[in-house]
């Protein structure tokens, strides 16, 4: 029994990894993550709040929450990198964020990506009579004008995009299929489950938004594989990040919808009046949680596919997701990244 360990140590311990199994690794992330959504609000009534209407008075109105997303974002980010080297073993490249050429390309064609769908979105539905346009430029914000207004939108996206594209596929979809990459399961088979799963737990983060149906439970399902698309297909965070930032800001802040339940439309481009069928305009829940929507997402995808065989010449599931790489080896070094 000398040097034996308990069967319950194993349960929480992967002696060939020489780490935390799976599922405890993303409670871990999960857990803090949240954490750190709580500890950001913090900073709204700080004295770096007070230091920074002191430097910059016309943005007293929206301070507080320019500094919480600002914080919020260079937090998670620095929790992944230290979860990601301390408790996954691994570096930030592993997980999406290797920042050379082909992820700014990739983050650029995100960001257009995004924007494109949502026009072409905003088109159809004024075409077919489902909106009407009532206001342009218009802020609701006390004692701001649109000019400063417009930059709380774009912060909170910019935090959204990044925060809840490390949670869901960099670190939960990567982990998930490492962990379901079994011989009788096999790589790419394990990413494309932990792309479902996680798409699943996506849909199921929005429950409780606001005017949340089944409906846009579900819809949102959708839309976690149409945001996932291009991390499988490329293994880096750049398109699926890119593309959640223009795709949530043109849909609330450009073009007056509501995004994912919420009303965030006290600062838009456009200001809108909704009509038309909520089966396809996904009503209260906005264009998200409609038959516009999901043609939309569905049509994102077929888009990103394309993307993906002129700028790599193949598409195919970054099977490399699924492996593990112990950067902790004794010779020191790491093996180049496999794709393909």
């Amino acid at each position: 029994m000398n040097g034996m360990k308990s069967p319950i140590y194993y349960l929480f311990w992967n002696r060939r990894e020489r780490r935390l199994r799976t599922g405890w690794r993303v409670a871990l992330y999960s857990a803090l993550w949240v954490t750190i959504q709580v500890a950001s609000s913090l900073v709204i009534q700080s004295p770096l709040t007070t230091a920074f209407i002191a430097i910059i008075p016309a943005f007293s109105p929206i301070a507080g929450p320019l500094l919480f997303y600002v914080v919020n974002a260079l937090l998670v980010i620095g929790m992944t990198w230290l979860v990601a080297r301390r408790i996954d073993h691994r570096p930030l490249a592993d997980i999406g964020l290797r920042l050379d050429r082909p992820y700014f390309a990739d983050f650029g064609f995100g960001l257009l990506l995004g924007a494109g769908l949502m026009t072409l979105l905003f088109i159809a539905e004024l075409g077919l009579g489902w909106i009407t346009i009532t206001d342009y430029l218009r802020t609701t914000l006390p004692h701001t004008t649109f000019a400063i207004g417009i930059w709380q939108p774009i912060f909170l996206f910019i935090a959204v995009g990044i925060n809840e594209e490390l949670l869901s596929r960099g670190y939960q979809l990567r982990n998930l299929a490492e962990g379901m990459n079994l011989p009788i399961v096999g790589a790419r088979t394990a990413v494309v489950l932990a792309w479902l799963c996680t798409s699943i737990i996506f849909g199921l983060l929005h429950i409780r938004n606001p005017n949340s149906t089944w409906v846009s439970t579900i819809a949102l399902m959708v839309a976690g594989l149409f945001l996932g698309g291009g991390y499988v297909l490329t293994g880096r965070l750049g398109l699926p990040i890119g593309l959640h930032i223009t795709w949530n800001f043109f849909q609330g802040s450009v073009y007056g919808f509501r995004v994912s339940g919420n009303d965030l439309s006290n600062t838009t481009f456009i200001a809108i009046q909704q009509a038309g069928p909520p089966l396809w305009t996904g009503g209260a829940f906005g264009p998200e949680a409609g038959l516009i929507g999901i043609v939309a997402m569905l049509l994102g995808l077929l888009l990103i596919g394309l993307w993906v065989q002129w700028r790599y010449g193949v598409i195919t599931i970054q099977h490399a997701l699924a492996t593990y790489r112990d950067v902790r080896r004794s010779d020191g070094r790491q093996d180049d990244q496999k794709t393909g």
